[in-house]
C-alpha cells in the first residue's frame, strides 16, 4: 500500500482504510488512487464485508489543494470513479471538515457517521470554481435536488446536527466515538449475508460508476473554464485570508 493509505483490521469482516495527509488531508490523484487500490485489494482478499473509510488529523478532508495547477488535471477523476466502482460497502467516519472535494470523498461512501463538530460544505462557488468529484450525481441522491442546489449555490457550511437533519450524514454521535460508531455500523452490515448485501448494493447503485465518469468529465471541463478567472483567484485568496470574497464576475 501507499505510505499515505493503510489498512487495519477493525472487527471481524470489517477493515479500516485510513488516509493520512494531516492535518487537512488535501488530496490529489495519487492519494485517491491509493484509496481505490485498498478497496480493490480488500475485495480480492474475500474476507472483508464492509470498509470504514477514515483519516488521520484534524479534518476528514479539506478537498484538493488549489495552490498551483488545476487539481482536475491528470487522472484525479479517473481515480475517483474507481471508488464508486468498487464492490464493498463503505462507511465514512467524518471528523472535522469535509469540504469541497472532501465532501465528494465523503459522498463516495455508502454512509457517513459524523459528530456535532463535523462540518460539511460544497464551498466551490465561494471559491469561484465549479464543483467536482461527481457531486453533480452524489449530492442530489443524498439530500435531494432542491437542497443540493442551495448547498452548491451558497456554499453554506453545515455542522453535524444540520447535516444529520437533511440526511447528509446518517448517524450523529459524540466526536470521541466517531470511529467506534462507524465500525459498529459496518459490523451491522457485515452481519448480513455478504452475497445478499453485494447483490442489493449492485441493484441500488445501478450505473452509478458510469454516471460519475460522465459527470466528472463535464465537471472537469467547467472547472478548467473557471480556473483562470479573476473570481477564482479572488475566491482562493479570500479563503486563505479568512475574509469574505469580493467577486467581480470576471
Amino acid at each position: 500500500m501507499s505510505e499515505e493509505v493503510s489498512i487495519h483490521q477493525a472487527a471481524e469482516h470489517v477493515m479500516l482504510v485510513e488516509f493520512s495527509r494531516p492535518p487537512h488531508n488535501y488530496f490529489d490523484g495519487a492519494l485517491i488512487g491509493a484509496i481505490a487500490d485498498a478497496y480493490e485489494q480488500l475485495e480480492r482478499a474475500g474476507s472483508c464485508r464492509a470498509i470504514v473509510l477514515c483519516s488521520e488529523g484534524k479534518n476528514f478532508c479539506a478537498g484538493a489543494n488549489f495552490a498551483g495547477k488545476n487539481p482536475a488535471e491528470g487522472d484525479l477523476y479517473e481515480q475517483a470513479a474507481r471508488l464508486f466502482a468498487a464492490g464493498l460497502p463503505v462507511v465514512a467516519a467524518v471528523q472535522g471538515a469535509a469540504v469541497g472535494g472532501g465532501l465528494g470523498v465523503a459522498l463516495s461512501a455508502d454512509f457517513r457517521v459524523a459528530g456535532p463538530d463535523s462540518r460539511f460544505s460544497a464551498n466551490f462557488a465561494r471559491l469561484g470554481i465549479h464543483h467536482g468529484f461527481g457531486i453533480t450525481v452524489t449530492l442530489p441522491l443524498v439530500v435531494g435536488a432542491q437542497r443540493a442546489l442551495e448547498l452548491l449555490y451558497t456554499g453554506v457550511r453545515l455542522r453535524g446536527e444540520d447535516a444529520h437533519r437533511i440526511g447528509l450524514c446518517d448517524r450523529l454521535v459524540g466526536g470521541d466515538r466517531l470511529r467506534e460508531e462507524a465500525v459498529a455500523l459496518a459490523e451491522e452490515i457485515a452481519a448480513s449475508s455478504p452475497l445478499a448485501v453485494r447483490s442489493i448494493r449492485r441493484t441500488m447503485r445501478g450505473d452509478l460508476a458510469e454516471r460519475i465518469r460522465e459527470a466528472t468529465a463535464h465537471e472537469a471541463a467547467e472547472q478548467a473554464n473557471l480556473f483562470g478567472t479573476s473570481d477564482f483567484r479572488e475566491g482562493v485568496s479570500a479563503a486563505a485570508e479568512r475574509r469574505p470574497p469580493r467577486f467581480t464576475g470576471s
